[in-house]
C-alpha cells in the first residue's frame, strides 16, 4: 500500500468519525386530543374494533355490478390518481438522491496527446538528427491516466436531515397518492349512486306520467259524459299535469347524462366511450361498523400524510441549523502520467495527491439564523395543518354518523308518508269517478304522493352517499403501517401502480 493511499484512508476514517454528529431537533409526533368516543355512536351503532372497519374492495357491500365494475379501474386509470402516483415516484428519487451524498465521488480521467512538426531539441530522443535537430514531420505520443475520488463528510447530519426529510415526504406523497385514490374511489361511487337514483327518478316520472295520463282519461270521460263535479276547466288541470309531467321526464335525462359523463371520466375514459344502461336495481345500504376515534389517527390518509409532513419540516430544521458549522471537503488522486507514452504504467510514472477544503461562514448577517427561524415557522404551520387535519376527521364522521342517525328516522317517517298519500291518491280518485268530489281534489292528492315519493328518493340518496362518505372518512382500507420504509427501499415497479394507489393493495406499496 503506498503512502497516498494510507494518507487519504486516514482521513476517511476520520470524517467517518466526524461524521456522527447529527444537529437539530429529534423529531416527536405531536399529541392531539382525541376523545374517548364517537358523539353520535350511541344510538346508530356500537363501537367495534378497527380490524372490522371496511377493507379493501369495501364497495362490494353495495350490491352493484357497476361499481364492481369500474371502482377497481381508478387506480390504473384515473389520471389524478396517476398524477399523484408520479409525485410519488420523484419523491423516492429524491431520497436516493440524497442517500448518494454520504459517499464519495469516483472518477477516472485519461488523455492522449500526439504531437508532431519541427522542433529543437538535445534530448537524443529519436526521430532528432545528430545534431540533436528534430527532423521534420516527427511525432511525440504523450498520455496520463488518473483516478480521482472526492467526499464532502456529513459532519454535522446536513445530508442525513436531508435523507430523513425527503424520505418523510416521500411518505407523504405515498399517504397523498392513498388518499387521491380512495377520494377518486368515492367520488365514483357518490357518481354511481346519483346515478341510479337518477333512474329511480326517472322510474317515478314515468309511472306519474302513466297516473296523470290515467287521471286525465276518467277526467275526460267525466266531462263527456256530462257530470256536473266535472268543468271543462278539470279537463285543462289534468291535461296540464300530464304534460308538465312530461317535460320533467324529458329533463331528467340531462343529469343522468351528465352523470354518465362524470363516470366515464373517472375511469379515464372519454364519455363516448362508456355506455352505461337504464337500471332499476338500486345499491343497497351496508351497515359500517365504526371503531374508536383513536382509529383515524393510522387510518385516515390525509392525516398520514400531514404528519409525515411534519417529520419532513422539523428535519428540515436540523439541515438550517447543520450550516452554522464549518464543512469540510476531501479529495485525492493517483495515476499515472509519460511522455513519450510507452511505459505509461510503469512504477516510475506514477503520480498521486490529496487535499483537504475546509469552509466557514464568518459573518452573513443573520442569514442562517433567518434560514433557521422561517424552518422552525414551517414546522410550527405543519404542526397546525396536522391537528387541523385530525380536527376535521373527528368532524367529518361525527357528521356522517349524525346524518345517517336522523336520515334513518326521516326514511322511516317517509316511508308512512309515501304509503298514506298513495292511499290518499286511490281514494281521491275513487271519489271524483263517483262524483262525489271535484278534480281538485285528484289533482292535491297527486301532487302529494309525488312529492313525498320524490323525498324518499332524495333520503334514500343521502343515506347512501352518508354512506360512502363515512367509509371514506374512516380511511377505506388504508393504514399507515404499510407506509414506505425507507430502512428498505427497493425500486419501483410499473405493477405497482395500483398497489400504491388502492386501500385495496395498501399491503403492498410502491416502495418497501
Amino acid at each position: 500500500m503506498n503512502t497516498g493511499s494510507v494518507k487519504f484512508g486516514s482521513i476517511v476514517v476520520l470524517g467517518g468519525l466526524l461524521s456522527g454528529c447529527l444537529v437539530g431537533p429529534n423529531y416527536h409526533r405531536p399529541a392531539v386530543p382525541v376523545p374517548a368516543q364517537f358523539t353520535e355512536l350511541p344510538g346508530w351503532t356500537g363501537a367495534a374494533p378497527a380490524d372490522a372497519a371496511p377493507k379493501g374492495d369495501w364497495w362490494i357491500d353495495f350490491n352493484d355490478p357497476l361499481l364492481d365494475e369500474l371502482e377497481p379501474k381508478v387506480v390504473v386509470s384515473n389520471q389524478t390518481v396517476r398524477q399523484a402516483y408520479a409525485n410519488y415516484q420523484q419523491a423516492l428519487a429524491e431520497v436516493r438522491v440524497a442517500r448518494a451524498q454520504l459517499f464519495p465521488i469516483l472518477g477516472i480521467n485519461g488523455s492522449v496527446t500526439r504531437t508532431g512538426g519541427p522542433a529543437a531539441g538535445t534530448t537524443g530522443a529519436a526521430g532528432t538528427t545528430a545534431a540533436g535537430v528534430r527532423s521534420p514531420g516527427s511525432v511525440i505520443n504523450a498520455g496520463s491516466l488518473e483516478g480521482t475520488a472526492s467526499w464532502t463528510p456529513d459532519l454535522w447530519g446536513s445530508v442525513r436531515r436531508l435523507i430523513e426529510e425527503n424520505s418523510a415526504t416521500a411518505q407523504a406523497d405515498q399517504a397523498t397518492l392513498a388518499n387521491a385514490a380512495l377520494s377518486e374511489q368515492t367520488l365514483l361511487a357518490t357518481t354511481v349512486i346519483e346515478l341510479r337514483l337518477a333512474d329511480a327518478d326517472i322510474d317515478l316520472e314515468q309511472q306519474t306520467v302513466a297516473a296523470y295520463r290515467d287521471a286525465l282519461r276518467v277526467t275526460e270521460q267525466q266531462a263527456t259524459a256530462g257530470i256536473t263535479a266535472t268543468p271543462p276547466s278539470a279537463v285543462i288541470t289534468a291535461r296540464v299535469a300530464l304534460e308538465t309531467a312530461q317535460a320533467s321526464l324529458i329533463g331528467l335525462g340531462v343529469a343522468r347524462a351528465q352523470y354518465a359523463h362524470a363516470v366515464a371520466v373517472l375511469v379515464g375514459k372519454n364519455p363516448e366511450e362508456l355506455d352505461i344502461p337504464h337500471s332499476k336495481i338500486m345499491p343497497t345500504l351496508p351497515d359500517i361498523p365504526v371503531g374508536v376515534p383513536s382509529t383515524l389517527l393510522e387510518r385516515r390518509p390525509d392525516i398520514a400524510a400531514a404528519e409525515r409532513t411534519m417529520a419532513a419540516q422539523n428535519a428540515a430544521i436540523g439541515i438550517a441549523v447543520a450550516a452554522y458549522y464549518p464543512t469540510l471537503s476531501l479529495s485525492a488522486a493517483a495515476g499515472f502520467t509519460q511522455q513519450p507514452l510507452d511505459g505509461l504504467l510503469h512504477t516510475a510514472n506514477h503520480v498521486w495527491s490529496l487535499g483537504a477544503n475546509g469552509t466557514e461562514t464568518l459573518f452573513e448577517f443573520g442569514e442562517r439564523h433567518a434560514e433557521v427561524a422561517a424552518a422552525r415557522a414551517a414546522y410550527e404551520g405543519a404542526v397546525a395543518s396536522y391537528r387541523g387535519t385530525v380536527l376535521s376527521a373527528f368532524q367529518d364522521v361525527e357528521n356522517d354518523l349524525s346524518g345517517l342517525r336522523i336520515l334513518a328516522e326521516q326514511a322511516k317517517a317517509l316511508d308512512v308518508a309515501v304509503s298514506d298519500a298513495i292511499r290518499g291518491t286511490q281514494i281521491a280518485l275513487a271519489e271524483f269517478q263517483a262524483g262525489t268530489v271535484d278534480y281538485t281534489t285528484v289533482a292535491t292528492a297527486q301532487e302529494v304522493q309525488l312529492t313525498n315519493q320524490q323525498s324518499a328518493i332524495t333520503v334514500r340518496q343521502n343515506r347512501l352517499v352518508d354512506t360512502v362518505n363515512l367509509i371514506g372518512d374512516l380511511g377505506g382500507g388504508w393504514s399507515a403501517a404499510q407506509l414506505y420504509d425507507p430502512r428498505h427501499p427497493r425500486g419501483p415497479q410499473p405493477s405497482d401502480v395500483s398497489a400504491a394507489a388502492s386501500p385495496a393493495g395498501a399491503a403492498r406499496p410502491a416502495a418497501q
